[in-house]
C-alpha cells in the first residue's frame, strides 16, 4: 500500500460549514492549511445542499442583553443540547460578524434588502433565526478557502490521531478511491466531521442514507478524539427530528403551515393558521409528537399547508430550494403533489447519537494542538460558522508559536493502520461494511433505543462488542471506497460502546434518554456527562458547564 506523507500547520479534517470557515480563517492569517475531505467539499456536511435559518442577535435589534436572545433559544431551538453558557456567548458575539462576512463573500443573507426573521420561533416572542439563502454556500467557501490558499483534498478520510494523548502532531488518512495512505505532519488538528448519523435505522432501514445528513455523518471525529484522550460529553443522549414520512429533509421552520391529525385539528396549541413568521412550533417543542399520534391510535399527522396564500407559498417554494429540499420539490412535482391542495404526512424520525467533543470558548480540547468545531462540538449551522472561524483563528495562532512536530515516535501507530487497511482489502470472503452496520443499527435499537434499563443496557453492550471483535477480524472491502465505509463502521463501534457505557452510568430519566428504572430527572445531573480514554480505560464523571 502507497505511502505518502505530507505537513502543514492547520490539518482540517471534514469540509462542512465549520471545516471550511476554519480554513478561510487560518490561510488567511499565514498558516499552511490542508483540508481533507472523505467526499467533496461542495456538497459535503450538514449545510451540503443547502441552508436558509442562521441563529443570530443583533443588539440594535434584540436589544443589549444577549441573555434575554439566549434564553429564547433555549426554549426553542436549542432543546437538550448541553454546553456551557458561556459558549452561547462567545458564539453571539460573533454570529453577526459573520452573517455580514458571508454576505460580502456572496452568500444573500439578506431577503429584499433587509435581515429576515422568521421561524423557529413563539408566536409573539423574540425572534433568534434570520432567513438566508444558502444554496450554493459551499460552493463560495470552498472559493473563499482556495483564494486564501489553503488546499483542499477530496476523497481523503481521516481515520486517526497521531500524538501522546497530550499533543497532537499530525494525523492519518486513506485515500477512497485510490490504494494509499497519507500520513499529515500537523502543528494542528482540527475536527469537524459532523455528527454520527448512521448509529441508528434510518426511518427506511433498508436504506440507510436516507437521513437528513445525507447518513454519510459517522462519528469519525469523535471516535479518533476519543481514542486519542479527548473527552467527550452526554453521548448517551439521543436526538430526533420530525419531517415528511419516508422522506427524510430537514427544513421542519421552513413549512409554512399547521401540523394537524386526520380530522384537521391542530395537534398543537401555537398556531390555527399558515403564519410564514413562525411556522407551527409544536415540532420543536415535541419532536414525538408524530410517533406518539400513531402509537395512540389518533394519527397519522400532517403537515396542512392548504390555507396558504399564493405569496406565502411562493416564499415557502423560494425558501425550500435554499434548504436544500430540491429533490423532494421534484419528487412532489413528478406525483402531482400541490402543497396548497395536499397535506403532507409528517414523521417522527429515528434517534440519532447526540453529544458532543468537550472544547473551551476557543475551539480547544483538552489535547494541545487539537481544535473541533462545527456539529463535532457545538451544533447548528450558525455555531459551525462561528466556532469554525473561531477554531481556525487559535489554530493558526497556536501553529505560529510552535514548532514543527516530529513523528518518529508513531511509527507503531502508522504501521498498525496500515496492516488493518490492509487485512481488510486482502480478505476474499466474509461480511462487508453494510451487513455489519445493519447488525450495529439492531443492537443500538433494540439495546440502547427509546427505552433503557440496566439489563437492556448491560446485554446490549455484550452484544456490541462482541459485535465489534468481528468486524475486526471479518470484514472485507473490494476496492478503496468500501474501506471508508469499513472505518466509517469501526468507528460507529466505538461511538455505540461509548453510548451504552454512559447511558448505563447515567441513572435518571432527562430528555430522550428514558430509564423506567430511574423514571425521575435529576436536577443534580444538569451537568456535563464526560467520558475520556485514560491508561486505555474509559473513565466517565460529572462536571459542572
Amino acid at each position: 500500500m502507497e505511502e505518502e506523507f505530507l505537513e502543514c500547520d492547520v490539518l482540517c479534517a471534514g469540509g462542512g460549514i465549520a471545516g471550511l470557515m476554519a480554513a478561510i480563517r487560518a490561510a488567511e492569517l499565514g498558516a499552511k492549511v490542508i483540508v481533507v475531505e472523505k467526499g467533496n467539499v461542495k456538497y459535503s456536511g450538514c449545510g451540503r445542499s443547502g441552508n436558509d435559518h442562521f441563529e443570530t442577535y443583533i443588539p440594535e435589534i434584540h436589544g443589549r442583553d444577549m441573555d434575554v436572545f439566549i434564553d429564547e433559544l433555549l426554549r426553542t431551538a436549542k432543546g437538550e443540547i448541553l454546553i456551557g453558557r458561556e459558549i452561547y456567548h462567545t458564539q453571539f458575539a460573533k454570529a453577526f460578524d459573520i452573517v455580514q462576512l458571508w454576505e460580502k463573500w456572496g452568500i444573500p443573507m439578506k431577503y429584499k434588502g433587509k435581515w429576515e426573521f422568521a421561524g423557529h420561533s413563539f408566536p409573539g416572542r423574540a425572534m433568534t433565526h434570520i432567513k438566508y439563502e444558502g444554496r450554493l454556500q459551499k460552493t463560495i467557501l470552498e472559493r473563499e478557502a482556495l483564494e486564501r490558499g489553503a488546499q483542499i483534498m477530496n476523497r481523503v478520510m481521516a481515520i486517526d490521531l497521531l500524538g501522546n494523548g497530550k499533543k497532537i502532531c499530525g494525523a492519518i488518512a486513506t485515500h477512497t478511491r485510490e490504494d494509499k495512505l497519507i500520513i499529515f505532519k500537523a502543528k494542528t488538528v482540527i475536527l469537524a466531521t459532523g455528527k454520527c448519523s448512521r448509529l441508528y435505522p434510518s426511518l427506511t432501514p433498508g436504506w440507510m442514507f436516507n437521513d437528513p445528513h445525507g447518513g454519510v455523518q459517522t462519528g469519525d471525529g469523535r471516535a479518533m478524539a476519543f481514542r486519542a484522550g479527548a473527552e467527550l460529553q452526554n453521548v448517551e443522549m439521543p436526538q430526533r427530528h420530525i419531517g415528511p414520512k419516508y422522506f427524510t429533509k430537514f427544513g421542519q421552520a421552513t413549512w409554512i403551515g399547521v401540523l394537524k391529525d386526520p380530522h384537521g385539528k391542530p395537534v398543537g396549541p401555537f398556531v390555527t393558521k399558515p403564519d410564514r413568521r413562525y411556522g407551527d412550533m409544536i415540532m420543536e417543542v415535541n419532536k414525538e409528537v408524530a410517533e406518539e399520534y400513531g402509537r395512540s391510535g389518533k394519527g397519522p399527522v400532517y403537515m396542512d399547508c392548504t390555507d396558504i396564500t399564493k405569496e406565502d407559498y411562493e416564499y415557502m417554494m423560494h425558501w425550500m430550494k435554499h434548504e436544500g429540499n430540491i429533490s423532494l420539490l421534484d419528487h412532489m412535482k413528478e406525483e402531482g403533489i400541490d402543497l396548497r391542495k395536499n397535506p403532507v404526512e409528517f414523521a417522527t424520525y429515528p434517534l440519532r447519537c447526540g453529544g458532543l467533543i468537550v472544547t473551551n470558548t476557543k475551539a480547544e480540547t483538552n489535547i494541545r494542538g487539537l481544535y473541533a468545531a462545527g456539529d463535532e462540538a457545538f451544533g447548528d449551522i450558525s455555531a459551525a460558522a462561528t466556532f469554525g472561524w473561531i477554531s481556525g483563528e487559535n489554530a493558526a495562532a497556536y501553529a505560529e508559536s510552535t514548532e514543527v512536530p516530529s513523528i518518529k515516535n508513531e511509527k507503531d501507530k502508522i504501521d498498525e493502520n496500515k496492516r488493518r487497511i490492509v487485512q481488510i482489502r486482502n480478505r476474499e470472503c466474509g461480511p462487508d461494511w453494510e451487513e455489519a452496520n445493519i447488525a450495529l443499527q439492531q443492537v443500538m435499537n433494540d439495546y440502547a433505543g427509546s427505552v433503557r434499563n440496566e439489563a437492556l443496557l448491560k446485554q446490549g453492550l455484550s452484544h456490541l462488542r462482541r459485535l465489534k471483535e468481528k468486524a475486526k477480524t471479518l470484514l472485507i472491502a473490494r476496492n478503496p471506497h468500501e474501506i471508508g465505509r469499513c472505518l466509517e463502521v469501526l468507528n460507529m463501534l466505538d461511538i455505540g460502546e461509548l453510548v451504552f457505557l454512559m447511558a448505563l452510568n447515567r441513572k435518571e430519566t432527562r430528555g430522550l434518554h428514558v430509564r423506567p428504572d430511574y423514571p425521575f430527572t435529576n436536577p443534580v445531573l444538569d451537568q456535563a456527562h464526560v467520558i475520556r480514554m485514560k491508561k486505555n480505560k474509559s473513565v466517565i464523571e460529572w462536571r459542572n458547564y
